[in-house]
C-alpha cells in the first residue's frame, strides 16, 4: 500500500496533510481499496464547526457505506465538490485530487506517523 512520509494518518484510515493552520482531510490508499469503486461522496458544508472524532460525510462504493470522521476539530474552509461529479477521484488519486475537505483546525490531535501507520496496516492483515 502507498504510504506518503509527509502525511499524518488516523487508526480510521484517513489521512491529513498540514499546512499552516489548514489541514487537509482524505481516505488512505487503504481505504479506498477496501471500499472498491467509489460510486458517491456525501460532502459536509463549508463553515461546518467539527470536533474530533465528529462524522462528517460518508463515502459510497459498490461494496460499503463508510462514514468519515475528522481527526481534527476545526472550521471546514473547503470541501472538493468535484467529487460530486467525479467520485472516482478518490480511487484514482486518493492523496492528490481525490481529498475530501480542508478545515481550518484548532487544537492536537492524536496522529499516527507514516511508520506507525504502516504497522497498523500489517496488524489488521
Amino acid at each position: 500500500m502507498n504510504v506518503p512520509q509527509d502525511l499524518k494518518y488516523t487508526r480510521t484510515h484517513e489521512w491529513v496533510r498540514i499546512e499552516g493552520d489548514i489541514a487537509t482531510i482524505g481516505i488512505t490508499d487503504h481505504a479506498q481499496d477496501e471500499l472498491g469503486d467509489v460510486v458517491f461522496v456525501d460532502l459536509p458544508e463549508v463553515g461546518t464547526s467539527l470536533s474530533p472524532g465528529d462524522s462528517f460525510g460518508s463515502v459510497e462504493s459498490v461494496k460499503a457505506v463508510s462514514d468519515l470522521y475528522s481527526p481534527l476539530g476545526g472550521e471546514i474552509t473547503e470541501v472538493n465538490s468535484s467529487l460530486e461529479e467525479s467520485p472516482e477521484k478518490i480511487n484514482e488519486d486518493p492523496y492528490g485530487e481525490g481529498w475530501i475537505i480542508r478545515l481550518r483546525y484548532s487544537g492536537e490531535a492524536e496522529l499516527l506517523s507514516p511508520e506507525d501507520y504502516q504497522r497498523l496496516l500489517e496488524e489488521e492483515q
